[in-house]
């Protein structure tokens, strides 16, 4: 077993309140508000940093795969939305939606496509969270390889 920290720390109430979280790495440190998710207040939320951690595992486990097939990728960039419903009383994270970029020397866009739909379902952060949410791979791109150089 492997343990990975994470850290918040929490001031005030909840309407006025802030706080801050970081990981246990010190790589990571953000402000967070409640009020950021739906009021526009400075700082992260629970739900961004979710998304921002699903879009660093799908990324590096599809470079894990790419490198894996003898086909390293140059350039990968994902984007993860979390979907939050706001209507009712209490947000909830509803959904993911993962876009991906690519530049891959070697494969066509339905092989990318094929490796991008297995990163979806198999990074650890998907599996965590596949049985509860729905996950979709809403785009895989992949872009033209530039020659450097001759």
């Amino acid at each position: 077993m492997a343990y990975q920290r994470g850290n918040a720390l929490w001031h005030g109430d909840i309407a006025a309140g802030s706080g801050e979280v970081w990981s246990q790495s010190g790589a990571v440190r953000a402000v967070y508000a409640a009020g950021a998710l739906v009021e526009g207040r400075k700082g992260t939320n629970p739900e961004e940093l979710l998304a921002t951690a699903h879009a660093s595992c799908f990324t590096i486990f599809l470079a894990r795969l790419l490198s894996l097939a003898g086909t390293p990728a140059q350039r990968i960039q994902t984007e993860s939305k979390a979907v939050v419903d706001t209507s009712g009383d209490v947000p909830k994270v509803v959904g993911i939606q993962l876009s991906t970029e690519a530049e891959v020397a070697g494969l066509t866009p339905e092989e990318f496509r094929q490796y991008a739909e297995t990163a979806k379902e198999n990074c650890p952060i998907s599996q965590l969270l596949k049985d509860s949410l729905g996950l979709q791979l809403v785009a895989a791109r992949l872009q033209q390889q530039h020659n450097s150089g001759n």
